[in-house]
């Protein structure tokens, strides 16, 4: 293992430009990465430092396997994916909030504090992407549901009757509002993390410490000029 050179893995899709501006900012040279290019890997000599491009579901998987030694990958994925690496750093980009919600139609009465009684739900159906993180919020709360996994258009499941309710990232609720459903309960918010490899973090410690310090140096100058 190269103790000089760290290989960063990054997520395709919308979370890919905010990632390499923000590593092109604190003196990783970057931009040149194409987000519609075909290319997955990119070789940066100068900066000492290695990119490759991720399904965002993977970058946890390269990461703790030490294919890579570090990763930028939301907390949703992160805490779906549940696994064995470090994480050191809330990057602030990619805000997005996990939720309940169901048909207009559907809702549950409000209890006095005007929060939805989700105790009728009980062995419900849930539809998502995030078996474990629904399961672990249900659980939570002293409920068992049903999740089922689908891979997209989750807006879809109440609508046909396979689930009475869904659990996705929403980031305006648009879409929801779209398709008739309303938001019963908060689950939790979500932004970009980075993550390392717990052998990479021990034995390129100083590498990894000093990107972890300019990157939180440069975070809190952003918060500071706002």
């Amino acid at each position: 293992m190269d103790k000089d050179f760290l290989t960063i893995a990054l997520p395709k899709g919308k979370l890919l430009i905010d990632s390499i501006q923000l590593l092109s900012q604190v003196g990783i040279e970057c931009s040149h990465v194409d987000e519609d290019s075909r290319k997955l890997f990119y070789d940066l000599p100068d900066s000492k430092t290695k990119i490759i491009i991720c399904r965002p579901t993977d970058i946890p998987t390269y990461v703790e396997y030490g294919a890579a030694d570090l990763g930028f990958v939301g907390k949703d994925t992160l805490l779906e994916e549940n696994k064995d690496v470090a994480e050191l750093l809330d990057l602030k980009f990619g805000y997005c909030r996990f939720v309940v919600a169901m048909l207009e139609a559907s809702v549950p009465p409000k209890l006095p504090s005007g929060e939805y009684d989700l105790s009728g739900l009980n062995h419900q159906r849930v539809a998502t992407k995030f078996p474990r993180v629904t399961e672990s919020f249900f659980s939570g709360i002293g409920m068992q549901v049903t999740p089922i996994k689908l891979h997209g258009n989750m807006e879809l499941a109440p609508c046909v009757d396979l689930a009475e309710m869904i659990v996705d990232i929403v980031s305006t609720g648009k879409t929801l509002r779209e398709n008739h459903l309303v938001e019963v309960a908060p689950i939790l918010e979500a932004t970009t993390r980075l993550i390392a490899n717990r052998v990479a973090y021990r034995l390129k410690y100083e590498r990894i410490r000093d990107l972890v310090e300019r990157l939180r140096g440069h975070l809190q100058e952003e918060i500071s000029a706002k």
